[in-house]
């Protein structure tokens, strides 16, 4: 049977994979493949292959140079080839023995491709064929042509067709750049770091620094601090430092800072979130009347903006009237991020009111007090489960027609287990990059885990960066 090139390309479109055998094959026959370039394709290729060279990835780089924009590896053009042969022509069964490519012309995105490929010899003693390979853009035009020589399949082969995996692409470093974007002509903070005794604590102030995120005060002891410092290979010449005993004598010493007006910020270094936090709550003149609580940050890859996540860190047992504060503080920095008008879902273990579940009379009270302006500045529903708040699939699913379900921007916990729960989730399972903060004192505080690197210490020095400038 002699396959034209339109009855090939129908043939990739079904449920099976048929292969051509040696003996199926004439000089002449031919076989097609089409696909059309997006930048996905481009960043897909470069993560499987390593091959980060700036003319396929930097649209300055590859803008200045002499193609004038961002292009397609070579080698992906040969890959298509690969995939025709391997899939459809001659299909399962063959074996690569030999690829010659000329490259003609660069690969733009957008670009239809058609890739072709026609039997020119065929040895019959060993199984082998040659086969003349062109790729044509959707302008007729040859962007890549060669010869393949391959062992051609002997025996007939029909499988139900393989769907390839899909990747999920998600760049944290690209992430990170766009949260450190929001600082853009920001002066940098000046803050009090708190007890920085580990490489990963002064690391992060040294990175954030010099992102001209903050300008730091170390507080702490100072023969350690310069131990550390030496240790890692930096150098703390023109930071100031603030001797400290220890790290309860840090932490007091920060928070008159604070009480000062000497420092904008405090962030946490090596010291534990209860030690910082007792220091803040025992001052008087740090308190707001608002209820301390944390806000996460999280760039997730599976959701197309970052995520805001309240209170997994200090409230155990939030009731109503201090879920109303937890709240505010969130809708603060969320403005403070960029987001004037943030989607609030109130989460909770079911999406309509039921009495027997607590936490749903408060979403619907939080609500409530939100349409009669106790809360302002944002979008805000409840109850809603976790994936009501976040999959418009689920949204359609369940008919739920609200402004914020499918698509919230701040995710308001039930409580701190159910909250600490999902934020550990989404690190460990979803390969989330988180950030924190604590709203609700005098100064915003910057807050990381100590298991957490230094580049999320400069992803929460930010936060704190922005929240501290929408304070003043």
């Amino acid at each position: 049977m002699r396959l034209t090139p339109i009855a090939q390309e129908a043939a990739s479109t079904s449920e099976w994979i048929e292969n051509l055998t040696f003996d199926e094959l004439s000089i002449g026959q031919s076989g097609q493949l089409v696909r059309k370039l997006k930048p996905s394709d481009i960043e897909a290729f470069a993560a499987v292959s390593g091959d980060v060279n700036p003319a396929h990835l930097n649209a300055d780089y590859a803008n200045a140079s002499m193609f004038h924009g961002l292009i397609a590896h070579g080698m992906w053009g040969g890959a298509l080839i690969s995939a025709l042969l391997g899939t459809q022509f001659p299909g399962p069964g063959t074996i690569y023995l030999e690829q010659v490519l000329h490259f003609s012309k660069p690969v733009r995105i957008g670009d239809t491709l058609t890739v072709l490929a026609t039997v020119s010899a065929k040895d019959a003693e060993k199984n082998r064929i040659e086969l003349d390979c062109q790729v044509l853009n959707q302008r007729g035009e040859r962007v890549l042509h060669g010869l393949a020589r391959v062992i051609a399949p002997t025996q007939k082969v029909r499988l139900p067709r393989m769907h390839a995996p899909q990747i999920g692409l998600f760049d944290p470093l690209a992430r990170f750049r766009e949260l450190l974007a929001l600082g853009d002509g920001l002066p940098p903070v000046r803050c009090a770091v708190v007890h920085p005794c580990d490489a990963d604590s002064l690391k992060g102030v040294l990175d954030a620094t010099r992102h001209g995120v903050i300008e730091p005060l170390l507080v702490g002891p100072e023969f350690r601090l310069r131990a550390i410092a030496e240790e890692i290979g930096m150098d703390l010449q023109g930071i100031t430092m603030i001797p400290a005993a220890h790290s309860h004598d840090a932490a007091e010493q920060a928070v008159a800072l604070a009480v000062q007006g000497q420092v904008q910020s405090l962030i946490k270094g090596s010291l534990s979130t209860g030690e910082l936090i007792h220091a803040v709550q025992a001052s008087a003149a740090m308190r707001t009347g608002r209820l301390l609580s944390h806000v996460y940050r999280f760039d997730v890859p599976l959701y197309a903006k970052p995520l805001l996540i309240t209170d997994t860190v200090l409230n155990m047992r939030p009731d109503l009237e201090q879920k109303a504060d937890i709240l505010r503080n969130a809708i603060q920095c969320a403005h403070a991020v960029g987001l004037e008008v943030p989607r609030v879902a109130v989460l909770s273990a079911v999406e309509i009111v039921n009495p027997a579940v607590a936490s749903s009379i408060d979403a619907a009270a939080l609500c409530k007090m939100a349409e009669r302006g106790q809360i302002t500045g944002c979008l805000i529903d409840g109850p809603l489960t976790f994936d009501d708040a976040i999959s418009i699939q689920a949204t359609h699913l369940r008919q739920i027609d609200s402004a914020v379900a499918g698509q919230a921007d701040v995710l308001l916990s039930p409580d701190f287990e159910s909250g600490n729960m999902l934020a550990r989730q989404l690190q460990t399972f979803g390969g989330a990059t988180a950030s924190g903060v604590v709203l609700g004192a005098r100064v915003p505080i910057a807050l990381s885990s100590r298991s957490e690197g230094p580049k999320a210490r400069v992803a929460s020095a930010v936060l704190a960066q922005l929240v501290a400038h929408r304070m003043s």
